[in-house]
């Protein structure tokens, strides 16, 4: 019995099925079009939540509080605004009590950040080395960072207690006498430096500790051929390839030094605590600020002085800047 072979063709097709009709111009130039914005407009697209989101919750707040600052307002009558220029700035600027909060976010900005990173750089370099439970480790490193602000400064403000504190009792077996920690102003500074150095230290540990295990072990392995020790390795190996890491821990830390509100607001508690102590002697702008605009209800200087710290972020991010194009000149 004689077959015959069906063509290609002929075996593809399907009854009923008819074919596709051949696009016309007219179409495959909208569609190229459609194509075409499609390809410029998706990227935009897909980055327009985060705009969103800080046009709402960062923008906005930031130039309303501009607007603010330009009028007097008070936190009984939000609906009465009266114009008054730059007259809060020129009160606030006016104020010795804003000076004294400047000094004070200064100092403790600076006698927290310069140890903390020295020793969390410390750490970070003892941590890459193959150390057993290393996981371990670095867990038990970052907890006081997992620690509430309200916890840490509850339990700190127990050891620097006048009478019967932890420290008190510590330093009266090397026959010290107790020394009232809150009420001075040194050594208050020194108890919320102590407070921030506790917190933030593990967090710029393991910043550094990232950093140093992407250094490429040749540079090692070329230092101990040419006979450098551990320490020569770490001076001239390690901190000179963590320069750009540096920076940016100076330049966060800078920026939470300037925000300090939590560690002095809650180290002896209260309306003290709130005033930044019985004479203002560990009052931060963070506590200026909130005395103007929780305590006394005066809105106005309140944003005159949210506005006067984003001016001192955004100068002391420019000193930053500058130091680190010249070291990368110094370097190059």
């Amino acid at each position: 019995m004689a077959t015959t072979t069906p063509t290609r063709g002929a075996q593809g097709s399907r009854p009923g099925r008819r074919a596709p009709k051949p696009m016309t111009p007219g179409r495959q130039a909208w569609r190229s079009r459609l194509w075409r914005f499609d390809d410029k407009a998706s990227p935009y697209a897909y980055i327009a939540p985060f705009f969103l989101v800080f046009g709402a919750f960062g923008l906005y707040p930031l130039i309303y509080t501009g607007w603010i600052a330009l009028h007097r307002v008070e936190m009984t009558g939000l609906d009465q605004m009266e114009w008054v220029g730059f007259e809060n700035f020129s009160n606030i600027l006016q104020d010795s009590e804003f000076w004294t909060a400047v000094t004070n976010t200064f100092v403790i900005g600076v006698i927290s950040t310069v140890p903390q990173l020295m020793i969390a750089l410390g750490l970070a370099h003892l941590l890459n080395y193959k150390l057993r439970a290393s996981t371990f480790w670095r867990t038990v490193i970052l907890t006081p960072y997992a620690t509430s602000v309200a916890s840490a400064a509850l339990v700190f403000a127990l050891v620097f207690r006048a009478d019967g504190g932890l420290l008190n009792w510590v330093l009266g077996f090397f026959g010290a006498g107790e020394t009232n920690w809150v009420n001075g102003h040194w050594t208050s500074n020194i108890a919320i430096a102590v407070i921030v150095i506790w917190r933030w230290t593990g967090y710029n540990t393991l910043i550094y500790l990232a950093a140093m295990q992407a250094i490429p072990s040749d540079l090692y392995e070329a230092a101990s051929l040419d006979g450098a020790s551990r320490w020569q390795q770490f001076r001239n190996v390690t901190i000179p390839s963590l320069r750009p890491t540096i920076l940016f821990t100076i330049v966060i830390s800078t920026i939470g030094s300037m925000q300090l509100f939590g560690e002095p607001l809650l180290l002896e508690g209260g309306p003290i605590g709130a005033q930044g102590g019985t004479e203002n002697q560990y009052e931060t702008l963070s506590i200026y600020l909130y005395n103007y605009g929780w305590n006394l209800g005066h809105l106005g200087p309140a944003a005159a002085v949210a506005w006067a710290m984003l001016v001192l972020l955004l100068l002391i991010a420019a000193i930053n800047w500058l130091v680190g194009r010249l070291m990368r000149k110094t370097a190059a």
